[in-house]
């Protein structure tokens, strides 16, 4: 453990965590979310620890040179929130894994991506002491991928900002609405193609040379109050992806009450319930079925990123 911690009221000792914040310096989708939802409510001691991996390259050079070193250094443990991570851990080490579709689906990723997840992921993973998962599914696809033990898995899910409610603005026109990064498994010429009328599609460039289809309103990268407004003027959010581990915009949009189109069998179905309608993603005319069946959810959330931050404290203190 860490020294000279500080003693809180009662004598008890503060943990003191080394938090790999290096996401919020590459994207604003949901690993970021996830990090800055702990750094804004963990009530721990807490040391953020960050490579400016702001580039292709940078990303590289962090892969290869700087995370299979990251160590704690004076905190009591080291939290990775994603599977990026040291292959080797002197103290506890905690590791988030969101989903391990660059495993399942090497084919959808950029070759550097391939290469360094075969590699690495198994060796981070094993090297964690505790490793969090944010669904059963991702928690099922880590025994069945890697192996990983029951015992060593915790699943504790993701939350949706405050601004993801049903009372605010709305956004004005009749349209379909698809949130997400273009990227292979985000099925976006399925779901234009089953879209009838306006599709709107939030979303920042990716890979694999997924463009927004010529029919469609790219919006792409949109604050949180403006993305709130779209759900709830939607006339559904179709997020038919063909792997998730979580799938964010699926909670967001149950928060704002927006009707939601999602993929059977998936992540999303294990929090959604009941208040989604569920499609074959590989079905153009599933996908369209689902869209005209759509009907708006009782809001409710998921859960809030003090009660994610409290799960995720537990964790630590389990391993101190």
């Amino acid at each position: 453990m860490g020294a000279d911690r500080r003693a809180l009221p009662g004598g008890l000792p503060a943990i003191r965590v080394a938090l790999d914040t290096t996401p919020l310096r590459q994207t604003r989708a949901g690993t970021a979310r996830y990090v800055g939802g702990l750094v804004a409510h963990l009530d721990v001691e807490l040391e953020q620890v960050a490579f400016p991996a702001t580039s292709r390259l940078r990303t590289a050079v962090a892969d290869a040179t700087w995370y299979p070193r990251l160590r704690a250094r004076g905190a009591d443990l080291l939290h990775c929130p994603t599977f990026r991570g040291p292959f080797s851990a002197p103290g506890p080490l905690v590791v988030t894994v969101h989903d391990l579709a660059v495993l399942r689906h090497p084919e959808w990723f950029r070759g550097w991506s391939r290469r360094y997840s075969r590699f690495a992921v198994p060796r981070v993973v094993r090297a964690a002491t505790r490793v969090i998962a944010v669904s059963e599914f991702t928690r099922g696809e880590l025994a069945s991928l890697l192996g990983t033990p029951a015992a060593k898995i915790t699943v504790v899910p993701n939350a949706v900002e405050d601004v993801f409610t049903p009372e605010g603005p709305r956004a004005e026109g009749d349209y379909a609405l698809a949130v997400g990064t273009l990227e292979p498994r985000k099925n976006l010429a399925r779901i234009a193609a089953a879209v009838d009328g306006e599709l709107r599609v939030v979303g920042v460039e990716g890979w694999g040379g997924v463009q927004p289809p010529p029919n469609v309103t790219w919006l792409g990268e949109v604050d949180d109050a403006e993305l709130a407004r779209l759900y709830r003027g939607a006339r559904c959010l179709v997020y038919a992806s063909l792997y998730e581990g979580f799938g964010i915009p699926v909670a967001e949009a149950l928060a704002c009450g927006c009707p939601i189109v999602t993929s059977e069998g998936s992540a999303m179905a294990e929090f959604a319930g009941a208040d989604a309608t569920y499609v074959d993603p590989l079905e153009v005319e599933s996908i369209r079925d689902g869209i005209a069946r759509a009907f708006a959810p009782a809001p409710r959330r998921v859960a809030s990123w003090p009660e994610v931050a409290a799960r995720t404290k537990a964790v630590y203190e389990e391993l101190l």
